[in-house]
């Protein structure tokens, strides 16, 4: 039976051989589930909770440590489905390390086994740790004769049949960079691409079958498919990450120099140098740093990025780049000395729904949300966590009371993904499924589901919540940008009745904000001198701003453009404004039916007579470089941009590009003209530029695509 580390409760404090006894019970049925079944139950972060708190009560009590202790091996045993194959050098696990402190204390045990090292000068190899299926590939006299996968690390299981489907693994090593060694052992990733992932997934959808759970799973259940013909069609592909093992070095090659065809290599790096011109695959996104600040900041790096790749990872892993100390470190029973895995933010976590509420947005849309026991996932503390709407919410059918997954990637909104499996101690008799509220939780008007729609909508355009949502949106970051006034204090504005629409900001004063809690000297005028700025932005951000439906930054800037002022855009014939780029007929509708409301016309009056700005500039405010060139240079090409500019922000580069006629998407895709690559750009865009063919051109270079239009020679 299934169970989770929030059973150790039940257990009393001092027996810390009963918890003992049951953490490894529970740590060895989840490591079936992942590593035999490819069918985790709890997240990555839950498994590791139970993992360190078994590690922490061996510590403490080394008289409890056994033989077969999860903590003392790797993975779980082959099932048999495949034959058995005995890896020559076991498959090690690595340990980990989730904070600075933790990679420093690395570190420290690096320098009392190194006393005669200065371990801040070494150099190391930082590698994104790809979240797919280890592999051992083995190549004799260049030829790939079998694949295995890591087992409990001592035995894998034969799914050579299967590998040779994924077209990244080559049959012969790269003729030009041997001789190779008569016996070759390969370590690496199998994995699914996240695009690949995401296509597949539509394919599934459109056929009305079931869609794959996430990239790793799916690349798992491809590799154990007892019919390769269909782990053929899936989109797999391959890292080489490591040398497991080299028999029969020709003595020609054992040069031991550390030179580009030196067999064996000396160092990590120069492992996948050779790796590399072998014809394997081996991640662009591998450095080679020097001294543990350099290993830290390369870390933080990789997690800043961790969305940008092409591939999902969790974590960087650190070696030792100086392979020759890597006997001298030597290992654990389960993991290396000269190794650590450095592991990101867990990105979902377990935790109780304690209850189902709804909330109202500024277009009257009620949008169900999970409360939560308050639970750390990507990066932040999670109590609250979106349920999208009441389709989602019967799909998934999670109820009160429930232990949940919820999801947390980088910046976006956390969700509950569904309940927690085989929960242990649950009742048997679940809560009654939730059902949505018939009126609004604010106003109590009738909440309304349109015909062919998901969305549930407060019919009470007076409705209190909406009225707020509308002023919160007004003042975002991506509108008119008013720093300080965010959800708290509009509600406090709007229930004293200080303002009720947006261009009631416009009037407010020291006088009008006096006796409101919280408001000093230095806040009151420091929110009105925000105020004050927000004037000045461009119609662009306006038109964003005032909410209307369908317009996002892009079309937004796009319309402001072609019409250059909130008159001319108010006077424009229905069909002048679809036919702008990016616009059409809908969204046309969607602005004439906004600017033609009476309420909304005397709002924009209110705002014009306040002094907000309602037109928009000819150029780019970042582009001086290329303001002499002519208009239309990029017309209806479309650029993508990626990485830092400099002299730019991201809202300029995407400026320029439209003042010379262009487009700039977020995404890549076959209608792309070109790709400019800035500092520290976006894995995923890359890929998929090079996959398509589109040109990529220098970030430095991007003043002369602006003056030309053309791809810079």
């Amino acid at each position: 039976m299934a169970r989770t580390h929030r059973e150790k409760a039940k257990v009393a404090p001092d027996d810390r051989g009963v918890r003992a006894a049951e953490l490894r019970e529970l740590i060895d049925y989840h490591n079936e589930r992942y590593h035999a079944l490819d069918a985790p139950e709890i997240p990555d972060a839950d498994y590791d909770a139970l993992v360190g708190e078994l590690k922490q009560i061996e510590a403490e009590h080394p008289e409890l440590v056994t033989a077969d202790s999860p903590t003392q091996r790797v993975g779980a045993a082959p099932l048999g489905l495949f034959d058995e194959v005995r890896h020559r050098v076991p498959m090690m696990s690595l340990d980990n390390a989730v904070t600075e402190a933790e990679l420093g204390a690395w570190a420290d045990r690096l320098r009392r086994q190194l006393p005669d090292l200065d371990v801040d000068t070494l150099d190391f190899s930082c590698e994104p740790k790809v979240d797919g299926v280890a592999m051992s590939l083995t190549y004799v006299d260049g030829r790939f004769t079998q694949a295995a996968t890591r087992g409990d690390g001592v035995s894998g299981e034969d799914v050579t049949a299967n590998v040779a489907t994924v077209g990244d693994v080559p049959h012969r090593l790269h003729q030009a960079a041997g001789p190779y060694p008569r016996h070759l052992e390969v370590r690496g990733e199998v994995y699914m691409p996240t695009v690949a992932f995401d296509a597949m997934n539509e394919r599934q959808r459109a056929a009305g079958e079931r869609e794959f759970v996430n990239p790793r799973n799916s690349a798992a259940g491809s590799l154990r498919q007892k019919d390769p013909t269909i782990t053929a069609t899936r989109p797999l592909a391959f890292w080489a990450y490591q040398i497991g093992e080299i028999d029969d070095v020709r003595p020609e090659d054992a040069t031991g120099t550390g030179s580009a065809n030196a067999w064996p290599p000396v160092r990590q790096s120069q492992a996948l140098e050779l790796l590399r011109a072998a014809g394997l695959p081996v991640s662009p996104d591998a450095r080679r740093v020097t001294g543990i600040p350099a290993v830290f900041a390369r870390c933080a790096q990789l997690a800043e990025h961790r969305h940008d790749f092409a591939y999902e990872i969790d974590g960087v892993v650190v070696k030792v780049d100086n392979l020759t100390l890597h006997d001298r470190l030597g290992s654990t029973s389960r993991a290396p000395r000269w190794a650590i895995a450095f592991k990101f933010p867990p990105e979902e976590r377990t935790t109780r729904l304690q209850r189902i509420e709804v909330s109202i947005g500024r277009t009257g849309r009620a949008t169900p949300f999970a409360v939560l026991d308050p639970v750390f996932v990507g990066g932040s503390t999670v109590a609250l966590a979106t349920l999208h709407n009441e389709d989602q919410v019967a799909l998934k059918d999670v109820r009160p009371g429930d232990l949940v997954i919820v999801r947390k990637a980088g910046d976006v909104i956390p969700e509950v993904v569904g309940p927690a499996k085989n929960e242990p101690g649950a009742p048997k008799r679940r809560k009654p499924r939730w059902k949505f509220p018939t009126t609004c939780p604010s106003c109590g008007s009738p909440l309304v589901r349109l015909d062919g729609e998901s969305d549930t909508y407060c019919t009470n355009i007076d409705c209190p919540a909406q009225r707020v949502q509308r002023i919160v949106h007004f003042a975002s970051r991506s509108a008119m940008d008013i720093e300080g006034l965010g959800d708290q204090r509009v509600v406090q504005l709007v229930d004293a009745g200080r303002i009720t629409d947006p261009a009631d900001l416009y009037d407010l004063s020291a006088d009008r904000l006096a006796g409101l809690e919280g408001y000093a000297e230095i806040s009151v005028n420091n929110l009105l001198a925000a105020i004050e700025g927000s004037k000045t932005r461009p119609l662009s951000r306006l038109l964003v701003a005032l909410g209307i439906r369908h317009v996002g930054p892009a079309v937004a800037r796009a319309t402001a453009r072609a019409f250059g002022s909130l008159e001319a855009l108010g006077n424009a014939p229905l069909e002048v404004l679809a036919a702008v780029d990016g616009v059409g007929p809908v969204i046309a509708g969607a602005v004439a039916e906004f600017l033609d409301n009476p309420a909304n016309k005397v709002v924009l009056v209110r705002l014009g007579r306040a002094g907000v700005n309602t037109t928009e500039q000819s150029a780019s405010p970042g582009a001086d470089a290329g303001a002499g060139a002519p208009d239309g240079t990029l017309a209806g090409k479309s650029v993508v941009v990626t990485g830092t500019l400099e002299g730019y922000t991201r809202e300029e580069a995407e400026e320029a590009i439209l003042a010379r006629g262009g487009s700039s998407p977020a995404s890549v895709s076959k209608k792309t003209f070109a790709v400019v690559v800035g500092e520290n750009p976006g894995a995923a865009k890359l890929t998929k530029a090079e996959a398509l063919g589109v040109a990529l051109v220098d970030g430095a270079r991007f003043d002369e695509l602006l003056a030309s239009g053309s791809l810079p020679s």
